[in-house]
């Protein structure tokens, strides 16, 4: 260890006598800070004598001495931060929660530390964990303590960087005094200017060590691996820590960190704010990689980064997130590879399980059930456990075919009674509330009032075997008023995230709701689609209402569409057209906002229909905005480019002719003009049918809104933000878009999560809807 002063250069030999009898007798009452500047004043000035003697009778070294005048900048000796420790003042650092130093003091107590670490270990110190260091360790752990308000958990992070600070001081004297341009070794003569930090022996000793064949071996490889990298960091001092501190601020996101791939490709935008295309490639392979991963599928231990840049994983590395991040300060538990055997033990216990589900499958049809590519015939074998308590429900029959005959409320209570007497076992006690079959047979005819048909039972108690119950509809007998929220019985996991706090909270209570595993019914789906037909080429076919999109259909779903939801890739119009009947069914019908939104089936309004046939395309928009002329109407139409191209949001409201336009590639309507001529068309001719008077100078005045929408960052995730947009829209309750979107869902690009949302609600809705 040093013994010299904290940050006071040691006075050089070129200083005059008389200088340092002044200093030592006249000025003793500088402290040891303003006597190191004095003295280094007069080091320059010397300097500066000697420079210009050797500009007039040139000798020496003309490379150290080049090397030595492009280094204007003086030695760091953080004169504020001595400042402050002499009045008593701590400065406050920050830190984020990967335990990273960030802004505000974060470069402060990084340069100090910096300071520090060339003070108290020589140059000559090459290994950092040697114990003989300790001591010069604890003093300056010691004196950051003395200069920052920093607490003691934080001495690893600090220690870590000074040996990271040292190290690259040591490199930066070995490149910059000891190797010409062509990068061969100089022996050069101790710099001045680091006089007060170097003493003559460590210099040689120093230059000793790099003269080495093993040392000039081990350099090349680093230099060689050093100058040439794929993809070059471009922010320079900055560090990842800052800059996502610096990205999180400028959106105003409340998020408190980045995925590991966004901060590494934003650490690679220059100055001029281009990303090179090999980036931006590696980029886009995260993207895909992160909504495709099926969690219950995946071995791989390496992160998202590592994947797409196909690189091994170091032990204890976080990729992508600079230096102080580790494994243990972000949660990461480390995954152990599988071996062979687990996997094997793995396969076939799912080998067993998709074998005892055809078995099952068999079984049912022998009993009768019709196949289950006929779309009349639903053939069930999902059955969640019926919760606790009473819960609403669908009721089905399985002769002469499986069927829904009813609706009701289940109650699943120990000890349940019917009319005082014991249930049927395998039973359990059901209200009724609506029959769709009233002539259906009951499974257990009622003895009490004599009921033997289902509507002979609305309003009483029967009994109702329990595998032909389904669980997880509410059973409304009308429409709900819209300020009522969406019942907790009929929500999926994912609109619980999106109801305002208070209305959350209020039903959360109310419903005792638990938290779901948030990939569960994607696993389900999974399983299912194991024992069908679906991979042959079959498809399955979803039943579309006439109220939804103003015609009845039935949408056909097969392999690739439910491939898209698993493994989320681009989505096709059915898959579309599939949640926008969910909508309908889950948020539009409970809460009676059917009089104030409806849909445009984007199969009849892509661009190439618009193209092709443009009036079989306004006729069937115009029929749709004109069934509802009487009130005001909010009209979602996602709009495709066509042939599999890109899927955006646009919403009408005919009534007061406003076109919202929400683009998760913030372009806006000029990119598609066939479009904006179809609909600003199609309002004219609505206006034109409710025989509306405005004066001819105005007969263009339709008004377009581009909406600041969260924005994707893939070439994947536009139908997902397409579908998330209604979602929200409905949600909100609202006929008019805010220009900066809806303060409750603001944000700047939405997260896995909020994607995998979506994705879930598909597979529970297809489940529920008992197709497969």
């Amino acid at each position: 260890m040093r013994s010299s002063s904290l940050l006071l250069p040691k006075p050089p030999f070129l200083i005059p006598a008389f200088i340092t009898h002044f200093v030592h007798h006249r000025l003793h009452f500088f402290d040891s800070l303003v006597l190191g500047q004095l003295i280094l004043l007069c080091v320059r000035a010397v300097d500066s004598f000697v420079m210009a003697s050797n500009e007039d009778h040139p000798h020496g070294d003309e490379t150290v001495g080049g090397a030595e005048r492009e280094i204007k900048r003086g030695i760091t000796v953080m004169k504020k931060v001595i400042r402050d420790r002499d009045r008593g003042v701590l400065i406050k650092v920050h830190w984020n929660e990967g335990g990273q130093l960030i802004e505000p003091n974060g470069s402060t107590l990084t340069s100090f530390i910096g300071a520090l670490v060339r003070n108290e270990v020589p140059i000559t110190c090459d290994n950092w964990r040697n114990k003989q260091l300790n001591e010069a360790k604890d003093k300056i752990w010691s004196e950051i303590k003395r200069c920052f308000e920093i607490e003691e958990n934080r001495r690893d992070h600090c220690l870590k960087l000074a040996g990271k600070l040292l190290r690259g001081f040591r490199t930066f004297l070995s490149t910059t005094f000891l190797r010409d341009t062509e990068g061969t070794f100089v022996d050069a003569e101790l710099p001045s200017k680091y006089a007060s930090l170097i003493s003559p022996k460590e210099w040689e000793t120093f230059k000793s060590k790099r003269k080495t064949q093993e040392f000039k071996s081990v350099s090349e490889t680093n230099r060689q691996r050093a100058s040439s990298p794929a993809y070059p960091y471009r922010k320079g001092r900055v560090g990842y820590g800052r800059l996502e501190q610096s990205i999180l601020t400028k959106e105003n996101s409340s998020e408190t960190s980045l995925p590991a791939h966004v901060l590494w490709k934003e650490a690679r935008v220059g100055k001029d704010g281009k990303i090179k295309e090999d980036v931006q490639q590696i980029f886009e392979k995260c993207e895909t990689l992160s909504q495709s991963i099926v969690p219950y599928e995946d071995t791989d231990c390496r992160s998202i980064l590592s994947r797409a840049l196909d690189v091994p994983e170091y032990s204890g590395r976080v990729r992508g997130k600079g230096f102080g991040i580790t494994q243990k300060s972000l949660n990461i538990k480390k995954q152990k590879t599988p071996s062979n055997k687990e996997l094997q033990q793995t396969l076939e216990a799912l080998k067993a399980e998709v074998l005892e589900l055809r078995k099952e499958r068999e079984r049912d049809r022998a009993a009768g059930f019709k196949d289950t590519s006929d779309k009349d015939s639903i053939n069930c074998n999902f059955q969640p456990t019926i919760p606790e308590g009473i819960s609403p429900c669908h009721l089905y029959l399985a002769r002469p075919t499986y069927r829904m005959v009813g609706k009701g409320k289940v109650h699943n209570n120990l000890g349940e009674l019917l009319h005082t007497k014991p249930l049927p076992t395998g039973s359990l006690k059901v209200s009724v509330d609506i029959a769709l079959e009233k002539d259906a047979l009951l499974p257990h005819p009622d003895d009490v009032s004599d009921a033997t048909l289902l509507g002979d039972a609305i309003g009483s108690f029967v009994a109702w075997p329990t595998d032909l119950i389904i669980v997880g509809y509410e059973t409304p007998t009308k429409s709900k008023a819209k300020d009522k929220g969406i019942a907790r019985e009929i929500e999926s996991v994912a609109s619980q995230k999106e109801i305002p706090v208070a209305k959350k909270t209020e039903i959360s209570k109310r419903t005792g709701a638990k938290k779901k595993n948030p990939s569960k019914y994607r696993a389900c789906l999974h399983t299912y689609l194991e024992t069908t037909d679906i991979s042959d080429g079959c498809v399955r076919l979803i039943p579309m209402d006439g109220a939804i999109f103003g015609f009845e259909y039935a949408e056909p779903l097969g392999k690739e569409d439910f491939d898209q939801i698993l493994y989320h890739t681009q989505l096709s119009v059915g898959v579309i057209n599939t949640y926008m009947r969910y909508l309908y069914d889950k948020l539009m019908g409970p809460r009676g906002l059917e009089q104030r939104f409806s849909f445009l089936n984007p199969m009849k309004t892509n661009l190439t229909e618009m193209i092709r046939k443009p009036d079989e395309v306004r006729t069937y928009v115009v029929e749709r905005f004109m069934a509802d002329t009487d009130r005001e109407k909010l009209f979602f139409l996602p709009f495709n480019t066509g042939d599999g191209g890109h899927w955006l949001l646009v919403a009408i409201n005919p009534f007061k002719e406003i076109v919202y336009y929400l683009d998760s590639l913030h372009k806006d309507w000029t990119t598609y003009p066939a479009m904006k001529t179809i609909v600003d068309t199609i309002i004219q001719t609505v206006r034109a049918q409710r025989k509306i008077q405005v004066p001819k100078r105005k007969a263009n005045n339709i008004t377009w809104n581009r909406v600041e929408c969260p924005r994707q960052r893939n070439n994947i995730d536009c139908g997902y933000y397409t579908l998330r947009f209604m979602k929200e829209t409905l949600l909100m309750d609202r006929t008019d878009i805010p220009s900066d979107y809806f303060d409750e869902y603001r944000c700047a690009y939405y997260s896995k999560d909020q994607l995998d949302e979506i994705k879930e609600e598909l597979c529970q809705f297809i489940i529920e809807l008992q197709v497969l």
